[in-house]
Order: structure tokens, then C-alpha cells, then sequence
């Protein structure tokens, strides 16, 4: 195992990490300033004086129970873009925006590995970015997520991207019986993409958890990878569970395929003084040079 990496991902036309500090952050999503809750903010913010659009509070973790204190011009939705990709920011009640930021540089990792024809495959796709930048690179996706609703979410960003015609196939299933089920069909994707949540339930009420049934997840992924694959990618954001365990379940997994793996924290810089903001960890496979 090498040692760890930090991705950063940095702001963008439509979104920036204005400032952090004493437990929370200060973020711009398009036109509309927000702040949110962030644990890992430790240190002082650059300004004492942070003028909002909203704010969240109560609320720590993602399984919800916080509020959103919400001007009275924010609308209940606006688009937002990466690139060519277009998507719905709203204030959800699990204090996220409907989109994850900090993946922006995965999202980038991702696309310069995508080529026309690639099979995707898109687990835990929620709604939709990256199986929209992997649809506009050329690649013949599977978008999958236990709910029905963040689905639909997703058909409606393909809609506003212009990619509702795009080779995407849009499924609603549970993870580890979708992938059980492909290995047993033996199908094969040259590119995998795994956001699972800590914890969660599938469409019958299947229960997920991220420590007991990651490894499972993993190995499942490399069975799916064909023998020309060009990346596998991991992000939890869990806090509990440690880069270098994520980081040795991968070398196990990938042990004999060849290419290279890359494990440590995801994080966003600050504008304010160029801080890094941790905000989960990552493990990905990519295919030596001579593969896609």
C-alpha cells in the first residue's frame, strides 16, 4: 500500500467554499450563500460577519434532523452546472443541496478515463451528476439508487442537460442484489463508480451498512470489471472509518489486476485563505496506460 493522497476540489463558476470555521461552513451555490454545519471546521473563520441566504441548523450529520432558516427569495429549486452538465440545487432536509460539491474533482478524475462506448456503471447514483458527465463523454450507463425519488431527480437533470436520449439506464434496486444479480448474468463494466451511504434501505426494505457490508460492495465491483476496465472508484463519508482501511480493502480486492490505486481524504479549499476542508475519503483503480 502507498502512502495517502489529498484531492482537492477547488471552487467553480457555480459553487465555492467561501470560508469555514467554529463548526461550520460558508458556501455559494450559484447566486445563493449558505451556511452549514461542518464538524471538521475547527479553526476561526477568516470574517466574523457571513451575510446568508440560509441557514442550517440542528442538524450534525446527514441522517437529518436540522432545519433550513431560508430567505424569502431563495426558490424551492435553481440549476447549477459542471461543465457541459446541468442539475438542480434545492435545500434538502438532510442539510446537502442535492449534489455533493466536493466530488467535483472526482467527477473530472472520471471523465478524463471515460471514452465513447465505455460501459459505466453508476452505484448509488442519487441524482445523477456523474452518470451525466460519464453520458456526455460517450459511455453506455447504469444509474442505480434504492429510491425512487432521487431517480426521478436524476431523469430530470439528464432532461435539463439535454441527455435525456443518452445510453442511461435508470434503475431502482438494491445495491448488493443488483450486483449480485449482474455477477451472476456475468456482465462487465470498464468503469464503476460506489458512493454508499453509512446507512440506508433499499426499495423492500433491504438494510444497508456501510462497515458490514462494504467488503462485500468491493468485491462484488471487481467481479464486474472487465478485463479492459479503466477505473473502479470508492467514496465514503463516514467519519469513523479510517482512508487506510478503505485503502486496504481496494488492494485486496484489485490484488493481481494490475494498474494503480490511490487512496486518502477528498476535501474542498477555502477561498477565504486556501484552507482544506476535509470532507470524506476516497479509494480509486485506474488501469495502467496501455488499458482505456
Amino acid at each position: 500500500m502507498t502512502g495517502l493522497s489529498v484531492i482537492v476540489t477547488d471552487s467553480w463558476d457555480d459553487y465555492a467554499l467561501l470560508d469555514s470555521g467554529d463548526g461550520r461552513k460558508f458556501e455559494r451555490y450559484g447566486p445563493y450563500r449558505f451556511i452549514r454545519p461542518e464538524a471538521q471546521a475547527m479553526w476561526k473563520p477568516a470574517s466574523p460577519d457571513w451575510q446568508s441566504d440560509g441557514e442550517f441548523t440542528g442538524g450534525r450529520d446527514d441522517e437529518g434532523g436540522g432545519r433550513w432558516d431560508l430567505g424569502a427569495d431563495v426558490p424551492d429549486r435553481w440549476v447549477l452546472g459542471r461543465g457541459p452538465v446541468r442539475f438542480h440545487a434545492t435545500n434538502t432536509p438532510f442539510r446537502h443541496l442535492g449534489f455533493f460539491p466536493d466530488m467535483g474533482a472526482q467527477w473530472d478524475w472520471m471523465r478524463v478515463r471515460t471514452v465513447p462506448g465505455m460501459r459505466v456503471l453508476n452505484m448509488f447514483g442519487y441524482t445523477g451528476v456523474a452518470s451525466l458527465i460519464a453520458a456526455e463523454a460517450g459511455a453506455e450507463v447504469t444509474h442505480v439508487d434504492a429510491s425512487k425519488k432521487a431517480v426521478s431527480l436524476a431523469r430530470e437533470n439528464a432532461v435539463l442537460s439535454g441527455l435525456d436520449a443518452a445510453p442511461v439506464r435508470w434503475l431502482t434496486d438494491d445495491a448488493l442484489k443488483f450486483m449480485r444479480r449482474e455477477v451472476r448474468r456475468g456482465s462487465k463494466y470498464h468503469g464503476i463508480l460506489l458512493d454508499p451511504p453509512k446507512y440506508g434501505r433499499g426499495p423492500d426494505g433491504e438494510v444497508w451498512a456501510l462497515e458490514r457490508d462494504l467488503p462485500e460492495l468491493v468485491h462484488l465491483a471487481r467481479q464486474l470489471l472487465a478485463d479492459d476496465a479503466a477505473f473502479l472508484m470508492l467514496t465514503v463519508y463516514a467519519i469513523r472509518m479510517s482512508a487506510l482501511a478503505i485503502a486496504a480493502l481496494m488492494d485486496e480486492a484489485m490484488q493481481g489486476f494490475g494498474g494503480s490505486i490511490e487512496s486518502g481524504d477528498m476535501a474542498i479549499r477555502e477561498e477565504a485563505r486556501g484552507l482544506l476542508l476535509p470532507t470524506a475519503i476516497f479509494s480509486r483503480w485506474s488501469a495502467t496506460p496501455d488499458r482505456p
